[in-house]
């Protein structure tokens, strides 16, 4: 299982799951269509599904329009988000199959938006899972609130996404990473790692280079929202609870100037 990532328009992120024995593959969230086919055509895949994380149009709205450009194509969406486009509504714990190696889990991530799907993707035994988290789980952050409350935002991070085997690949929406550690450096500025990604994802950046894809166990580690389940975070920002901590940890990121004292 081969993943290719597809910058497109601003920091978003498509992305290509090859099969490498068979030349299938799925697109997730091809908003640029014609340049996620190229890609496909340079490495000589079938595009046989796409992958919609939410409705919003930064994601879903190439659906209508590769429909066009490769007709009959199966377009999966949340069956609660009114995706674009979609022919195969999708729930937590739907699973179908990219080919006869690779399968995906419909995980329900929602907050972001309310049908919101993360694709937990697996391919032979002794390869690394991915997840595909759309604007649920960015590295180091989370999206915003638009559509849910805390209570699920906690539920889709840090019960449903934590639960993955830690070194499952994380795949998200939008290149947000240098900004989100950054900010997780005034949530926990004792935290090395956080240093440590942080000066790793700068250099990233400054070469052109993405910073993904990221782990269920980096994140577990500096993801300020991954982590408000421990004590100690809850601590630095002054709650008791991992749900107060989560609402609060985001309340602080959503008025955060971008500047860090430290």
């Amino acid at each position: 299982m081969k993943v290719i990532d597809v910058p497109c328009l601003e920091d978003n992120y498509s992305y290509l799951i090859i099969d490498e024995a068979t030349k299938e593959a799925a697109a997730v969230d091809p908003v640029e269509p014609e340049k996620v086919l190229q890609v496909a055509q340079d490495h000589g895949v079938h595009l046989k599904l796409v992958l919609t994380t939410h409705h919003h149009w930064d994601h879903a709205g190439g659906n209508e329009r590769i429909k066009e450009l490769l007709p009959g194509i199966k377009v999966y969406g949340g069956s609660v988000d009114n995706v674009q486009g979609c022919t195969d509504k999708v729930e937590n714990g739907d699973k179908f199959s990219l080919s006869s190696d690779i399968t995906v889990l419909s995980l329900h991530t929602p907050c972001h938006t309310k049908g919101h799907i993360s694709y937990f993707v697996t391919g032979k035994d002794e390869e690394n899972p991915a997840v595909f988290t759309g604007d649920t789980l960015f590295v180091a952050g989370c999206g915003k609130f638009f559509e849910g409350t805390a209570e699920q935002m906690h539920h889709s991070l840090c019960v449903t996404l934590s639960s993955l085997p830690k070194p499952t690949r994380v795949y998200c929406g939008h290149e947000y990473t240098v900004k989100n550690l950054q900010f997780a450096v005034t949530v926990e500025p004792d935290n090395a790692k956080i240093f440590q990604k942080l000066s790793w994802a700068q250099k990233q950046r400054q070469s052109g280079l993405p910073t993904i894809p990221s782990t269920i166990e980096e994140e577990l580690e500096t993801n300020p929202f991954m982590r408000a389940n421990l004590t100690e975070v809850q601590g630095r920002v002054g709650c008791k609870s991992a749900v107060e901590a989560m609402r609060e940890i985001r309340q602080r990121k959503d008025t955060w100037s971008g500047i860090s004292s430290l």
